[in-house]
């Protein structure tokens, strides 16, 4: 595999029909260093979730016992996923990204971390590995920091849209969590009011710190550091399957 990545942005599908299939955004960056090159090339492999046999249950995929399996959509460099699962050694984690550079950086710290034997990964859009994945098979689900769209004729393209809150929904056990965290106010209401008016879901919030304070156990993201040293405040939501 080489290690020149080109930065060219992928092609929005034609039709609405295939959003389903469609990632918008880009998939390669800079060029990957040795290290995480060979990631890519000997890790990964090991550590890729097979889809081609649904459905499949998560728990089925570690090499030890695991009490529950959460998963992160759209991890970045995989820092939530690597330090909450360092903080949860009972939990199998499942994650998924497109982005080749954030799969080789989480790959190289997730090895350092010796968490091979408790993370599984998915090196795509994570559409097709919730639809891959068995009923009521997940404890917790985390989008945090997905991409806002903040363009109108974009919203579209947000993930938090019914057809991926029905397969979230599919896949959360009854009293799971969706957990949701972003800095930009317009998509926090409008994730909020998706959320609300989708029937499998209540919101946890009882008073104001319930969504504007971290949740216990948050260890804090580069793009949270980045949004409070640009002046905007983040928003954290949970929400439970009824």
């Amino acid at each position: 595999m080489s290690s020149e990545i080109s930065d060219d942005p992928i092609e929005t599908p034609a039709s609405e029909e295939a959003r389903e299939r469609a990632f918008y955004g880009r998939r390669k960056g800079k060029a990957l260093r040795l290290g995480q090159a060979t990631a890519i090339a000997e890790l990964l492999p090991r550590l890729a979730v097979d889809l081609s046999r649904p459905p499949i249950e998560p728990r089925a995929l570690f090499e030890v016992p695991v009490d529950d399996v959460w998963m992160e959509s759209g991890f970045g460099g995989g820092e939530h996923l690597i330090e909450t699962a360092t903080a949860n050694p009972s939990i199998g984690f499942v994650g998924a990204e497109p982005f080749v550079n954030g799969m080789a950086k989480a790959l190289v710290a997730l090895h350092e971390a010796g968490l091979e034997h408790r993370i599984r990964l998915h090196h795509a859009d994570s559409v097709p590995l919730l639809d891959a994945l068995a009923p009521a098979s997940l404890g917790r689900f985390y989008l945090l920091y997905p991409d806002p769209w903040p363009k109108k004729r974009h919203w579209k393209r947000r993930f938090v849209q019914r057809d991926n809150l029905d397969r979230i929904a599919r896949v959360l056990r009854p009293g799971g969590e969706f957990r949701f965290a972003s800095d930009w106010a317009p998509y926090v209401d409008w994730a909020l009011a998706e959320v609300l008016a989708h029937p499998a879901f209540e919101w946890t919030a009882r008073v104001a710190d319930d969504w504007r304070k971290p949740w216990a156990g948050w260890p804090g993201t580069r793009y949270e550091e980045k949004a409070i040293r640009e002046g905007r405040t983040p928003a954290y939501l949970i929400f439970r399957r009824i």
